[in-house]
């Protein structure tokens, strides 16, 4: 991912120093993900680090467009703008305001052995079909209705407690009752 990264830097096509690059960017490249691989995303938050094992057997393309943009910094410094108490803990958003993303779309990828059957499952946010882009959640409680909508592509591992906490800062609305920042993927 790293080799692939540097190509488009050099290419010109990513430029992480100019303003607004966080909604303008190329689509992830199509590097290899072994489908047994362990791959873990920690997201440091101001709560404490959340600990996601990715399932690059279930979903490789957004296993591979977390690792992208993880690896160019694009998560860090975003909010959990949307934080709904007994569901969800939504992020990703560069303006701040679940409206942005980074520049392109992409597929759901679903599978009958990835359900919506659990709290702590790292899933995609969209706004229908081919619009799944850097905007994530983090279950609460199982959520059946999302599934074969929205791509599960990774379960929390370490930092169940951070997730609660999450929780008791969010509202039935989704407005939450103070920033809750991701510091660094």
């Amino acid at each position: 991912m790293r080799g692939a990264i540097a190509a488009l830097k050099e290419a010109g096509e990513i430029d992480t120093s100019s303003s607004g690059w966080k909604n303008s960017l190329p689509r992830f490249p199509e590097t290899a993900v072994a489908a047994d691989a362990d791959i873990y995303w920690v997201v440091e938050t101001n709560l404490g680090k959340v600990k996601v094992k990715l399932m690059p057997d279930v979903a490789p393309n957004h296993v591979r467009n977390t690792m992208y943009l993880s690896e160019l910094g694009f998560y860090d410094n975003l909010t959990f703008h949307r934080v709904i108490t007994g569901f969800m803990a939504q992020g990703g958003c560069p303006s701040g305001n679940g409206m942005g993303g980074p520049g392109y779309h992409f597929d759901g990828e679903f599978s009958p052995a990835a359900r919506h059957d659990r709290k702590g499952l790292l899933s995609m946010a969209n706004a229908g079909p081919g619009t799944d882009g850097s905007q994530f959640f983090l279950t609460f409680t199982p959520t059946p209705h999302l599934d074969d909508n929205h791509t599960i592509y990774g379960e929390v591992t370490e930092g169940q407690t951070v997730l609660e906490e999450l929780e008791k800062k969010g509202s039935a609305g989704g407005i939450t009752t103070e920033p809750l920042q991701m510091i660094k993927t």
